[in-house]
């Protein structure tokens, strides 16, 4: 149900811009950086694959093998080298592209008819909008981008290694089963189980870096609300007050950080003893042949390349998927109580009683 919520609430944000008349510039970009992520999932396969057929000539003493190879792999990374540079400069331009158009939106809903003031009468909970608009509109552009991407390379990633996965398995026997590419389905439970077990530790951290954000936003206000009187606290001499009201406000931003902290650790915990796993999980089921042990050894048992290790490239990937429902949830606040947003109707029909 809090899924479903999540869901309608994140589409009725990120579909304005994308069915807008300013989408074209949008559009191209995000099939670019596509384009280009699919491309260095390609040469992380090709780089896998050349790690084999290098490691084979050396053990061979091919010499001119191995300086073809050298030279294969120059092109390789220098490739990978450019489509990496600009898959983010592109990526962090159509980011700007989209916060832009989200932002002049916000801004005119939030000024008209004066609902900047209304906001505070009515008081429906819709505390700070301004963090809103200023922070809120990039976590959710910066979250929604990465983590779509991310997965999309996890996902293709994971297609390209299955096969090269499934050759080295082979066939298990397990109490009279043939298994066929065994391997590929204990790693599929290895990252099943890693991203279970991280979404239960990490989800506490939803509702703290939520508090956090509004703690800061809080005492931050209070900050310039003192600047903005300034001439009232000096003429009646308030500075003991105001400062006991920001050391009350920083405390509340300092305990929730180290909840913060407390469960950041539990978590680092887990994903780097569950990365440390990974790197011998491979092994453990490649059975007691030593060439298929040496060939798994070349498709590099370490983060991003094997793929039970994507499941720890990809953990930060499902944090941020957490962490995106309060930024998506504040900013259907501020569109719901403007009166240009979702909640238009009832925001009239309340005007009506002024």
């Amino acid at each position: 149900m809090q899924t479903n919520r999540f869901l309608t609430a994140f589409w009725a944000l990120a579909k304005p811009y994308w069915v807008s008349a300013q989408r074209a510039k949008g559009v191209t970009l995000l099939v670019t950086v596509i384009g280009l992520s699919l491309a260095l999932v390609w040469i992380n396969v090709q780089i896998n694959l050349w790690n084999n057929d290098f490691f084979n000539a050396i053990q061979d003493k091919r010499l001119d093998d191995f300086y073809r190879l050298l030279g294969r792999f120059t092109l390789l990374a220098f490739a990978y080298i450019g489509l990496a540079v600009y898959r983010l400069y592109l990526r962090q331009m159509l980011q700007i592209e989209w916060r832009s158009w989200l932002n002049e939106r916000y801004l005119a809903d939030w000024l008209r008819e004066r609902a900047y003031y209304r906001l505070q009468l009515l008081d429906h909970g819709t505390d700070n909008p301004d963090q809103r608009i200023a922070e809120d509109l990039r976590f959710f552009v910066d979250y929604t981008l990465t983590l779509g991407l991310g997965l999309l390379s996890a996902v293709v990633t994971l297609a390209s290694f299955i096969g090269i996965l499934w050759t080295l398995s082979g066939t298990l026997e397990l109490a009279g089963v043939s298994i066929p590419g065994y391997m590929v389905w204990f790693a599929i439970l290895y990252a099943g189980a890693g991203s279970l077990l991280t979404h239960w530790i990490g989800r506490p951290l939803i509702g703290l870096q939520f508090n956090q954000q509004r703690y800061e936003a809080d005492y931050r206000f209070s900050l310039v609300r003192l600047r903005e009187n300034a001439e009232g606290v000096a003429l009646y001499r308030g500075e003991n007050e105001e400062l006991g009201n920001f050391r009350k406000r920083f405390a509340s931003v300092i305990a929730n950080w180290w909840g913060i902290m407390r469960k950041q650790k539990q978590l680092n915990f887990f994903t780097v003893s569950y990365a440390q796993l990974a790197i011998v999980f491979p092994a453990l089921f490649l059975g007691r042949d030593p060439a298929r042990r040496a060939d798994a050894d070349r498709v590099r048992l370490r983060p991003g390349a094997g793929v039970a290790l994507l499941v720890h490239r990809h953990l930060p990937e499902l944090r941020r998927m957490e962490s995106h429902r309060r930024p998506a949830d504040r900013l259907r606040g501020v569109a719901g109580e403007s009166p240009g947003g979702c909640g238009a109707d009832r925001w009239r029909a309340q005007r009506s009683n002024w």
